[in-house]
């Protein structure tokens, strides 16, 4: 009896609904905490896919390494596509300004558990090489181990390691600092919400 694997390869495109069914949440789940925008996520999982289709000849056939090759294809696809959304930003940035359209990475983050210490760790992460953003979103969120992470991007073991290891010392003092920041222009704010409270009318003395 032939391998799900080797069914794919040979184009079987039953086979290969299944292997979506299986992987397409980890990598909308990744491309979420990469992207911090739903669209853009949801089009990184169907490039991923339809990429994978293209390529499926290179599927392993060892039943555990459908998940790291997915990943190392989501990973292209999400590099990709930051690329071409740097490139459209400049395009715009060269058009004249126009209203301002509102950036849904915050709904999103919004959305999530604990959002204020999300949307600090959302920030902490974007000011992170690259190469630790990728083994962050894959080690850490995505649940991927450190072969599985290796493998995806290409990279030795050891390397991997070593760069989750500088972006945990890293993130914690920029979540740190985010949430420092947060605290202090919300105590900032909170004197002048006060101050318009106490000045408000009371209805029940004016009735």
């Amino acid at each position: 009896m032939t391998s799900i694997h080797t069914r794919i390869r040979d184009g079987d495109p039953d086979s290969f609904r299944c292997l979506f069914r299986s992987h397409a949440q980890l990598v909308h789940r990744y491309a979420i905490r990469a992207t911090g925008d739903r669209s853009i996520a949801e089009d990184v999982v169907s490039l991923t896919f339809l990429e994978a289709w293209r390529l499926r000849d290179r599927l392993p056939e060892e039943p555990d390494g459908a998940k790291a090759w997915l990943m190392g294809i989501a990973v292209n696809v999400q590099r990709n596509t930051n690329r071409a959304a740097r490139r459209h930003q400049k395009a715009l940035a060269r058009m004249p300004a126009k209203e301002a359209v509102p950036d849904i990475a915050g709904e999103v983050v919004g959305r999530m558990a604990d959002a204020e210490q999300l949307t600090a760790a959302k920030n902490a992460l974007e000011k992170l090489r690259r190469p630790e953003r990728e083994v962050v979103t894959l080690c850490v969120w995505s649940g991927l181990s450190y072969v599985e992470a290796a493998e995806a991007l290409g990279v030795a073991v050891g390397t991997v390691r070593s760069r989750l290891f500088r972006a945990r010392e890293r993130l914690r003092k920029l979540a740190e600092q985010e949430l420092r920041q947060h605290a202090d222009e919300s105590a900032s704010r909170r004197p002048e919400r006060l101050h318009l409270h106490l000045n408000r009318p009371n209805e029940k003395w004016n009735r």
